[in-house]
């Protein structure tokens, strides 16, 4: 098999296991606190990073980038990747995997208006029109009255967990330092797992491990092997034998991924305004991402490694 073949092989394992995740987290959460499953699973995800590059003869952080990588862990897993597995429990997988691929409409918001960094082109205007008009539409009938007000709740914690991820890219982007990418989630994966950990047991929002179900377990195993290290792996690959505009595409997989396996294993309703508002947002992401990368922006290279 050529290594291009072995390139869309590896894109459809980025897609569909990082896609799948998010239905993944939604089955675990109903067996355990979102809290808990999310520190156990950046735990060991954390642990095989830092072990593969200690094992490597890497040497630790030093307190310069320890301090830099503290506030990260905040930004990029406490609240990226903690909050929006807990709003997970208020709104179906597929509109939280939507939500989450909005970043790019955040960081063009962020970038034109504080760093003033950011051309706002016809293009990038429709696209984000698009994006906004796509949840709008999803909204419209999920509204109060159908759900209540902890949808509400759900959808602004999953709007507030994927600004904090704009945020930490942009950040990311624009302040680099001397330590592997990689090596670099490993420790902020770690100390978010602590700073998770600690928080559930001073809530008591917690269950004793031997108490955990299989299935947590099991959905904990498939994210962390699955989603942290195969998918990792395999959308490092695509980058290195595709186009990154093909590489990318991943992105605007992954939801429509959640919502067909969310409607299957989980029952979640799939409408026709879902399914309108999503292609909607999409193109509207699309659209704007072109329009970054058309402008170089770097912070495109970091948001593009997004995944649940």
């Amino acid at each position: 098999m050529s290594n291009q073949k072995k390139a869309y092989l590896a894109l459809s394992v980025t897609s569909i296991v990082w896609g799948t995740t998010w239905v993944a987290s939604k089955m675990g959460i109903s067996h355990m606190p979102a809290f808990e499953l999310a520190s156990i699973r950046q735990f060991l995800g954390g642990s095989i990073y830092i072990s593969f590059f200690l094992l490597k003869g890497e040497g630790l952080p030093t307190r310069k980038q320890f301090i830099w990588l503290i506030p990260m862990a905040f930004l990029m897993f406490v609240s990226s990747n903690g909050i929006a597995t807990y709003g997970l429990q208020f709104i179906t997988s597929g509109l939280a995997a939507l939500i989450a691929a909005l970043y790019p409409l955040s960081v063009v918001l962020i970038e034109r208006f504080y760093f003033k960094a950011i051309k706002i082109t016809p293009q990038t205007l429709i696209g984000l029109f698009l994006g906004l008009l796509g949840i709008g539409f999803i909204f419209y009938k999920d509204s109060l009255q159908v759900h209540g007000t902890h949808y509400v709740f759900g959808v602004a914690l999953s709007m507030f967990a994927m600004l904090t991820w704009s945020v930490g890219s942009i950040i990311i982007s624009r302040n680099k330092i001397d330590l592997n990418a990689y090596y670099s989630i490993g420790w902020q994966m770690l100390i978010s797992a602590i700073t998770m950990g600690l928080f559930t047991l001073y809530t008591g929002d917690y269950i004793p491990l031997h108490k955990i179900p299989a299935i947590s377990w099991g959905v904990i195993v498939y994210m962390v092997i699955g989603g942290s290290v195969f998918a990792f792996i395999s959308f490092i690959y695509t980058m290195k034998h595709l186009q990154p505009a093909i590489a990318s595409l991943y992105a605007y997989i992954n939801p429509i991924v959640a919502i067909w396996v969310g409607s299957l294993l989980l029952k979640e309703s799939m409408t026709w305004n879902s399914i309108v508002g999503t292609v909607c947002t999409l193109v509207g992401v699309y659209l704007v991402n072109y329009s970054l990368k058309k402008q170089k922006d770097p912070v495109v290279e970091v948001a593009d490694a997004d995944g649940m």
